[in-house]
């Protein structure tokens, strides 16, 4: 079942079941923490499904006045599991009703800032994400890489709309579509990482970073973040071109022979 544990009064809302995301609420923060290190924290269409509930919930409850993601020490997240995400590909289920799908509306259209808390590895949307949150503490081990087109697939989460306005269109180019792994360092240079910790110290400073943002008047950081973020259509639009491309490319003899290899060399 979801680890969840609600420590404070305010209701926390439905919450999707799964062993995999850890949602705890405390200080007015609501922490989802994806804990599936036999995979390095690779998502599952189950675990979209619980961070997409649980970012719901945060947004209908009044005493929670910031996101924070989390992984495990050592990995963030190493992207899609590749099995699950095929076979969540070739279902009968609506595209509308995939969790991925629900999870990239709620980092599009959500209300409440998401801050990240990035230790280690960070793959795909694991790096995606971060282009969406507001605040993003990685610790000096941190490595972010993006392997689309490696996987003969293109990039997704706006990131083709958000990469070039973040870090400029060589940097944006050079993740993803070069597929270059930026460190820390040059993530924070780039521009969607603001602060670079010791491993030890990544927790507390996000954590700390959260519950600055959750003690402030909550009307009153909605309404500027809505200011600073006013593409929101922008990162709709994005999104829908990028699926319907991901979709024509995830069913291409390029990206098949892609996935063939990767699993190929999962297995040996």
């Amino acid at each position: 079942m979801l680890a969840f544990r609600q420590m404070s009064e305010e209701p926390a809302g439905r919450i999707a079941m799964t062993e995999h995301i850890g949602v705890e609420i405390a200080d007015g923060v609501a922490e989802l923490r994806m804990q599936r290190p036999a995979k390095k924290n690779a998502l599952t269409d189950a675990m979209y499904h619980a961070m997409a509930d649980a970012m719901a919930a945060a947004d209908a409850d009044d005493g929670v006045g910031a996101v924070l993601f989390l992984g495990v020490e050592g990995t963030f997240t190493a992207g899609n599991d590749v099995a699950d995400f095929l076979a969540q590909s070739e279902s009968a289920v609506r595209p509308t009703d995939r969790g991925v799908v629900r999870f990239l509306q709620a980092l599009t259209h959500g209300q409440t800032p998401l801050v990240a808390g990035v230790d280690g590895l960070a793959v795909g949307i694991g790096t995606t994400l971060l282009f969406q949150c507001d605040l993003v503490v990685a610790s000096d081990r941190s490595l972010f890489l993006t392997p689309f087109t490696d996987l003969g697939l293109v990039p997704e989460n706006a990131s083709s709309y958000l990469g070039p306005r973040i870090m400029g269109y060589q940097r944006a180019f050079e993740m993803l579509c070069l597929g270059e792994a930026f460190d820390a360092t040059r993530a924070e240079s780039a521009g969607f990482v603001n602060r670079v910790v010791a491993p030890e110290r990544l927790e507390k400073a996000a954590r700390d970073l959260a519950r600055r943002l959750a003690a402030k008047p909550r009307q009153a950081m909605r309404a500027s973040r809505n200011l600073l973020r006013p593409d929101g259509a922008a990162r709709h639009q994005a999104i829908e071109v990028e699926s319907e491309v991901f979709g024509d490319r995830l069913r291409s003899a390029e990206a098949h022979a892609a996935f063939a290899a990767f699993m190929a060399k999962k297995a040996s």
